[in-house]
């Protein structure tokens, strides 16, 4: 694509998308040749808009309008033109403190998410580990009634989920005690989804093999490992798209709207980034919002070099400040790993 522009056209484009950005309102002409980088005519920026309109980097909003960047023209400037840098110390020292290790993991991912609103002024996603890919730590059990235990399932990344259980046969709080040890030993460091194949195995076995108390344990196991394995996604800061002009229709913000709410297309997306295990930048018609125009989302995957947990980002308009903001997304997730590891 970039055989296809000269450095004048280049640099034009850049000009459009950057003033774009910065203002919002369509680029002409006569507003470039005041930059101080153009030494050339009006009529001359006008030809080159008219050019890098016919090969689809630019479009006209309205017939007697400046141009604004159409989703190729912000592509070609993502991949060629943004010169990135850390993000700014003010920045680094806010999401370094709101991701202190000492938090949870819950605690962290919906800090993520707000601290990505707070400094972008967009929508925070993260996207939580599905609990079938956790690594399992122990297991708890706490009686809350005599037929009700709670189970308490702690992964090894701070990962930790409840489950009320129904039991229908007799258990003292001591046999509860060795249930969890038993079941702590017998699944330590396994995924749940392993976890589950061990305690069917286990239980094949128990009539021959295992005594009264291991049948209640493998039984509560069984009953606690049963969890809903979708992921969960977190958004903070929706309401930021109403700040910006792009979406003043309210066609256009109601299907944006009905987009966010169908989580498991915005989970298909963002599980193509956990695929590359790598950021990667939707724009426009790229991403699951398409219908809803002028949208794109940064993510970026965080973990551990030997596992992907989830994924962190920011949804908001096409007319963002990438400069800034990507590198903003790439950092969070990078704290966000160190923080869990430490966890």
């Amino acid at each position: 694509m970039s055989e296809e522009l000269g450095e004048r056209e280049k640099e034009v484009l850049r000009a459009v998308v950057q003033e774009y950005i910065s203002t919002g309102g369509p680029v002409g002409s006569q507003h470039l040749a005041r930059r101080a980088e153009f030494d050339v005519s009006s009529a001359t920026l006008r030809n080159v808009l008219a050019d890098l309109e016919e090969l689809g980097f630019l479009e006209k909003p309205h017939t007697s309008a400046g141009r604004v960047p159409t989703d190729r023209g912000y592509r070609f400037y993502v991949d060629t033109m943004v010169r990135l840098k850390d993000p700014a110390p003010r920045d680094r020292e806010l999401i370094h403190a709101g991701l202190a290790h000492e938090s949870g993991m819950e605690e962290l991912l919906s800090e993520a998410s707000r601290l990505l609103h707070s400094l972008t002024r967009h929508a925070g996603v993260v996207v939580t580990p599905r609990p079938d890919v956790a690594i399992f730590q122990r297991i708890e059990f706490v009686r809350l009634r005599e037929d009700r235990v709670l189970a308490i399932l702690v992964g090894q990344n701070g990962q930790v989920h409840n489950k009320l259980l129904m039991v229908d046969f007799p258990i003292t709080s001591d046999e509860l005690l060795k249930a969890s040890n038993y079941l702590s030993e017998l699944l330590h460091e396994v995924t749940l989804e392993e976890a589950r194949e061990r305690i069917r195995t286990e239980l094949d076995q128990e009539q021959a093999l295992y005594n009264a108390l291991t049948s209640k344990a493998l039984k509560l196991g069984a009953a606690a490992t049963d969890l809903q394995t979708g992921e969960r996604v977190l958004i903070e800061g929706t309401g930021s798209f109403l700040e910006q002009p792009e979406f003043a229709d309210v066609e256009r913000m109601r299907a944006l709207f009905k987009a966010l709410g169908e989580k498991h297309k915005l989970l298909s997306l963002l599980d193509r980034v956990q695929r590359a295990r790598e950021m990667q930048i939707f724009i426009g018609t790229e991403s699951e919002f398409s219908s809803a125009g002028d949208v794109t989302v940064i993510a970026s995957p965080y973990g551990s070099r030997e596992q992907v947990l989830g994924t962190v980002g920011v949804i908001g308009p096409t007319r963002m400040n990438y400069q800034r903001i990507i590198p903003l997304v790439n950092f969070t997730a990078q704290v966000l790993s160190m923080a869990l590891d430490k966890a």
